[in-house]
């Protein structure tokens, strides 16, 4: 019910997963979305694909994916993150959102490669779903090289859907991690937290992973406990957003607390009571701390939906 002010929650036309075993001849005439350590190739007017023959995917090798089809057109994603740049500001690279763009040599004027958090706003809801089915997905076969039965080396197939492995035929999957995230209430007041790292002065609603074995709901009850010492009831389900960094499923949720004390524990640097009218000075800019969650994520919706009164 949150999803139309969400990033990465729409849809596209057809994600054609028919066509997935024999793609590869569908790439002639095509669009492909370059992705450079993923950064999605933006232009001034959204997603900036390029035909098949672009000279910047001779980087990607056989790092193609099938999205399926898009406005009457097949639609790929290829990972050129073997592309050095010249000049590259390698500690950017490991910041929590990188603010550095970079601009492939002979590409259109305008195109750059951008950090898809700060550029989530920019781009149509099919845009933005496509471009982070393709960060999450070049993601996870980064990080899964090697078949998880024996050892051996796996490679890519199916349009990059799956992974086989030569050795001894195991098939993996891309995996999606359930993350819950939840508002937490008490009357006129929310309760928000700041994990290490994060830009100075942020603070979001409170998120950790399901556990094997848990639900959802007993994952909210568990996290928020765990974290702020706080516990909750009348826990109830908002709404859900893909989230690739790197491979989650965001599951919203909205909490009421028993009790009001804060104690930290290690996960957080620091967890906040704030009042609705606080919050609202917040997002109106009259007030400067703290810094709301980023537009477009599913936090912010979270938030708007419940100072409108809406959940």
């Amino acid at each position: 019910m949150i999803s139309l002010d969400m990033a990465f929650a729409g849809v596209w036309d057809n994600r054609a997963a028919q066509e997935r075993a024999n793609s590869q001849d569908l790439r002639a005439g095509s669009a492909v979305l370059p992705i450079w350590r993923g950064k999605p190739q933006i232009g001034p007017d959204g997603l900036a694909w390029v035909a098949a023959d672009a000279i910047a995917l001779r980087h990607a090798g056989d790092t193609w994916l099938y999205l399926g089809r898009h406005a009457g057109q097949a639609r790929f994603a290829a990972d050129i993150s073997a592309w050095e740049p010249d000049g590259l500001d390698t500690a950017a690279l490991a910041m929590f959102a990188d603010p550095t763009e970079q601009h492939y040599p002979g590409a259109l004027e305008g195109t750059r490669f951008a950090e898809l958090r700060l550029a989530m706003t920019e781009l149509t809801p099919a845009e933005a779903a496509l471009a982070s089915t393709g960060r999450a997905v070049f993601n996870w076969h980064r990080s899964h090289r090697f078949c998880a039965a024996c050892g051996a080396e796996s490679h890519m197939s199916m349009g990059g859907w799956e992974r086989h492995c030569p050795a001894c035929g195991a098939k993996h999957f891309p995996r999606t991690d359930p993350v819950v995230i939840m508002l937490v209430a008490q009357g006129n007041r929310l309760l928000l937290g700041r994990s290490h790292g994060w830009p100075e002065g942020m603070y979001s609603a409170l998120a950790g992973f399901v556990e094997p074995g848990e639900t959802p709901e007993a994952a909210v009850a568990r996290e928020v406990q765990e974290e702020t010492g706080i516990t909750v009831h009348d826990i109830r389900y908002l709404g859900a957003q893909p989230w690739p960094f790197p491979n989650s499923l965001m599951l919203g949720y909205l909490a009421q607390a028993r009790d009001d004390q804060i104690t930290l524990d290690d996960e957080l640097e620091d967890a906040l009571w704030i009042s609705r009218e606080d919050l609202l000075a917040v997002l109106s800019g009259e007030r400067m701390h703290p810094k709301p969650a980023r537009k477009g994520s599913i936090a912010y919706a979270m938030i708007r939906h419940w100072l409108s009164g809406h959940v």
